[in-house]
C-alpha cells in the first residue's frame, strides 16, 4: 500500500486488509477475532501451510501478510525466502512466539517489514500492521549496526562469487562445468557455505544475498 492509496484509505474508510499464515489453530482464531473486532481491519482469509500461502499471494491482493514463524510445510525463513526468490509484492509482518533475537534478525535481512511477539499487547500487534500497511518497517528495538554483522560478511571472495553465480541461477553442473571441478566438489562446497551462512538450502542462501544486496544499495 503507497502513501497515496493510504491516504484514499483513510479518506473512505477502507480497512486495511490482512491475510494471516498461522499453523496453530487456537492462536488463529485469536488473531481472526481481534482483527474483526476492530474496525481498522479487515479479516481476508487464513491458511496454515506456506505453499497455499504463496497461491494466494500472487493470485490474490491483501495489504498485510501476518505470518506465523512456524507453518505446517516450513518455517518462516522459508518462506520469506521464497517470497524474495519469487519477487512477490507482498508485506510481510510476522508474528512470532520466539523471543529470539537471532530470529528477528533473520526476519529483517530475509526482508520481513514487521515483527511482533504473540505475548505483546494486541494494540502493539495492530500498530505494527498498521505501519507494515502504509509502507513503514516496524521491528522492536535492536541494534542496527549489529544487523550487518551477517555470516555473509564473514565470507571469503571466493565464497562470495559462488553465492553469486547461485544467485543467477547456475546449476551445480554449470558450475563444474565453468570452474573445472567435479559435481560432487562443488556440493561439498555448497555444503560448507550452506553451514557458514547458516542455511539448509540454496533458496535460503540466494534470499540472504538478495536481501544484501537491496539492503546495501
Amino acid at each position: 500500500m503507497n502513501i497515496q492509496s493510504e491516504r484514499a484509505n483513510e479518506a473512505t474508510g477502507q480497512r486495511v486488509s490482512v491475510l494471516v499464515a498461522e499453523r496453530n489453530p487456537l492462536v488463529l482464531s485469536a488473531l481472526r477475532e481481534m482483527l474483526e473486532c476492530d474496525g481498522r481491519f479487515a479479516f481476508f482469509g487464513s491458511v496454515r501451510s506456506g505453499k497455499h500461502f504463496l497461491e494466494l499471494a500472487t493470485a490474490s491482493q491483501f495489504d498485510v501478510a501476518v505470518i506465523g514463524w512456524k507453518l505446517v510445510d516450513m518455517d518462516g525463513a522459508d518462506l520469506l525466502a521464497e517470497i524474495q526468490n519469487r519477487k512477490l509484492d507482498v508485506r510481510v509482518t510476522v508474528f512470532s512466539n520466539e523471543h529470539d533475537i537471532g530470529i528477528l534478525k533473520q526476519c529483517v535481512r530475509l526482508g520481513a517489514h514487521g515483527y511482533c511477539f504473540q505475548f505483546d499487547e494486541p494494540q502493539i500487534i495492530f500498530e505494527t500492521i498498521l505501519a507494515v500497511a502504509r509502507g513503514r518497517i516496524c521491528i522492536p528495538y535492536i541494534d542496527i549496526n549489529k544487523i550487518n554483522d551477517t555470516p555473509l560478511s564473514r565470507l571469503t571472495v571466493r565464497e562470495r562469487e559462488l553465492l553469486a553465480v547461485l544467485a543467477d541461477g547456475w546449476t551445480n553442473l554449470q558450475i563444474a562445468t565453468r570452474t573445472g571441478i567435479s559435481e560432487n566438489t562443488v556440493k561439498y562446497h555448497l555444503k560448507n557455505l550452506y553451514d557458514k551462512l547458516a542455511v539448509r538450502n540454496r533458496a535460503m542462501a540466494v534470499a540472504l544475498y538478495s536481501s544484501e544486496k537491496r539492503w546495501g544499495s
